[in-house]
């Protein structure tokens, strides 16, 4: 079977009612971005910022995956599927997707501060009084701005092997994300799909799709299955 990569944005979930970033209404609307998703505003407030990822998990659990994140499982029966995504919520795992790797983390998880290796799943809400199994203080298993991402060694390794390449739901504006697609090969024919196609300098081919990740999804299969 032919690799498919798939790197996946806040677009991608918009339609399963989770809010990005980009819209007017978005997530981030009435907080600075740095006194809930930095470390220095988790050593300044840490309780304010578990509360803002507290409402973040709660959101998530009541969403249902779209039908983008169903197509996509559904592309399993006829490629070898990678996803990278940059959104934290589980949709794809939930729309049957077996191959994701999430570059900012999980909103399902939780880590020590001392520890970063000691991850465990958490569902309900975290307060600052709860310690983990190491005694410690724990944090969201998220990757915050100002920290490195771990796991984009991972993906771009997954880049240079894609056959096919698509871009779903991402306005390329995140970085080391927005990336990717310099590791990708120049042969490999890449799709953009996107309510809005974000502007890309690059030597690649590309084919836009410019609608949101429900209905690209569903062209996309159309033209990759014949």
């Amino acid at each position: 079977m032919k690799h498919l990569v798939v790197l996946t944005g806040a677009g991608f979930s918009a339609e399963s009612g989770l809010r990005t970033f980009r819209d007017d209404d978005g997530l981030w609307n009435g907080y600075n971005v740095y006194d809930v998703a930095t470390p220095s505003a988790f050593q300044k407030d840490p309780q304010m910022v578990l509360e803002f990822y507290n409402m973040r998990r709660r959101d998530v659990a009541a969403a249902k995956p779209n039908k983008a994140h169903s197509v996509l499982a559904d592309l399993e029966s006829h490629f070898n599927v990678s996803i990278i995504t940059q959104n934290i919520d589980d949709l794809h795992e939930r729309a049957g997707s077996s191959n994701v790797l999430h570059l900012h983390g999980e909103i399902f998880k939780k880590r020590s501060i001392i520890d970063e290796k000691l991850i465990s799943d958490i569902k309900g809400d975290m307060s600052i009084a709860e310690r983990g199994v190491d005694g410690a203080p724990e944090r969201p298993h998220i990757v915050w701005f100002e920290e490195p991402v771990p796991l984009i060694e991972d993906a771009t390794m997954i880049a240079q092997h894609a056959d096919i390449f698509v871009i779903a739901g991402t306005s390329l504006q995140v970085y080391p994300a927005a990336g990717l697609l310099s590791a990708v090969n120049h042969r490999v024919p890449v799709y953009v799909i996107d309510k809005n196609i974000p502007v890309i300098r690059s030597s690649h081919h590309i084919h836009p799709i410019e609608k949101p990740a429900t209905e690209g999804m569903q062209e996309l299969f159309q033209l990759l299955v014949q």
